[in-house]
């Protein structure tokens, strides 16, 4: 039997592509443009060095001085994830966190994941629907929540009362069996006003403290070049300040032009040590490299400079520095050696499942975020064992050239395309 993997998009990508889908945008018409991103020139940061600390260590401490520490997970990162997974394990962990806010998570199902991590006979079929049936298709298939689940209902077996764990779904409450069209479904694509107000609710307004696993775009403090007001964003109206918002490295300059000075600028984290996180970044060279180099998932930027000539890998729309978007950073080791997750196989085999995920599909529009779930989709030829592949799809912002077929007189911003593996890709 082949082996099934998926090479999940980080959430930066799915919400970018779901953006061309809503526009009607055919993704791959516009050709990547090779002599701006060759013509690029590598920033020179400056600032202090940064002081990386033990990763593990230094986020037990946040939660002194922080109710919430937000980060991603299950966005493929192998590494990211099975940190996260040590992290909860840690026997510090119990007592110092109150709470795991999860994205996949269905909220519609919390009294049945209440009873599950509770400890009560709760069958695994049935809390499943907490994950996998959720708005996202990459949660239906995710190895890390397969586990994170089952971690903390054994963890809370050998915990007094005060120190049980609670999981919280932050996902929209999504009812499947009565979603049979777009129409119906669109209700629920916003996500981020409930996520906010499951956070307000069910964690800072109780004086809680939680780990919020989102993709990254759900977690920054201020809007990204999408301009999309976030949940962090949203609850920190009400309750500034109590957010450490983490960035994984997984390489300068994203899948742009500046990805390939990415070995330029790892050399000085060669002397970090794996897992370390930089808690403290204002005023280092390396806030100053992520603003200069706009490190935000697989989304890079092109265009001409005010001068008509220079490139322009970070675009005027992207108002605000990334060092600002985040507090501080987690480096798990160089971008080529990040390893990717795989998806369990038996999900796959699971045909009744498959055949619903099909159905939703179908609903939400065909294309790369439905594609995730389709066994059909994914082959040995297209796995690869990495995070980072640089022959992979490719987003890019384009703030000077409409996509080719576009109507005149509009101007989308974002497009995708899938860039063609080389010839001795196994």
């Amino acid at each position: 039997m082949k082996k099934l993997a998926l090479n999940i998009l980080p959430f930066a990508l799915l919400t970018v592509v779901l953006t061309v889908v809503a526009a009607g945008q055919e993704p791959g018409k516009i050709p990547l443009p090779t002599e701006e991103m060759t013509a690029v020139q590598p920033p020179n940061p400056t600032g202090s060095d940064p002081k990386p600390q033990d990763a593990m260590k230094a986020i037990l401490a946040a939660f002194d001085q922080y109710e919430v520490v937000g980060m991603s997970a299950a966005h493929s990162n192998k590494d990211l994830d099975d940190f996260i997974l040590n992290l909860i394990r840690n026997p510090q962990f119990p007592g110092r966190i109150n709470d795991v806010v999860v994205e996949c998570g269905n909220s519609l199902y919390q009294p049945t994941l209440d009873r599950y991590i509770a400890g009560e006979d709760v069958p695994l079929n049935e809390v499943r629907q907490v994950w996998r049936n959720t708005t996202q298709p990459m949660c239906g298939v995710s190895a890390f929540y397969e586990q994170l689940f089952p971690l903390v209902r054994r963890i809370n077996q050998n915990l007094p009362p005060q120190k049980k764990l609670r999981m919280v779904a932050g996902d929209p409450p999504v009812d499947w069996s009565k979603v049979k069209s777009p129409k119906d479904y669109a209700q629920f694509m916003m996500r981020d006003p409930t996520i906010a107000f499951v956070m307000k609710n069910e964690v800072l307004s109780k004086h809680r403290k939680a780990l919020m696993l989102f993709g990254l775009a759900h977690l920054y403090h201020v809007p990204d070049a999408s301009g999309i007001v976030n949940a962090v964003q949203l609850y920190e109206k009400d309750y500034p300040g109590v957010t450490l918002v983490i960035a994984e490295h997984i390489g300068f300059g994203g899948s742009g032009p500046l990805a390939q000075y990415n070995g330029k600028f790892e050399k000085r984290l060669a002397s970090w040590p794996v897992p370390s996180l930089a808690p403290e970044m204002k005023g280092t060279w390396l806030a100053d490299l992520l603003d200069k180099t706009y490190s935000s998932g697989n989304i890079f930027f092109f265009g001409k400079g005010p001068d008509g000539k220079a490139p322009q890998p970070v675009p005027v729309e992207a108002k605000n520095k990334f060092s600002q978007m985040v507090d501080a950073y987690l480096y798990l080791g160089p971008r080529d050696l990040l390893l990717r997750e795989s998806i369990p196989a038996e999900i796959f085999l699971n045909k009744g499942y498959m055949a619903e995920l099909q159905r939703r599909a179908a609903i939400m529009g065909l294309g790369p975020i439905t594609d995730q779930t389709n066994p059909e989709k994914i082959s040995d030829r297209d796995y690869t064992p990495f995070f980072y592949n640089e022959t992979e799809q490719v987003i890019f912002f384009a703030p000077n050239a409409p996509p080719a077929g576009a109507s005149p007189g509009t101007s989308p911003k974002m497009s995708l395309r899938p860039t063609t593996p080389p010839p001795n890709q196994p």
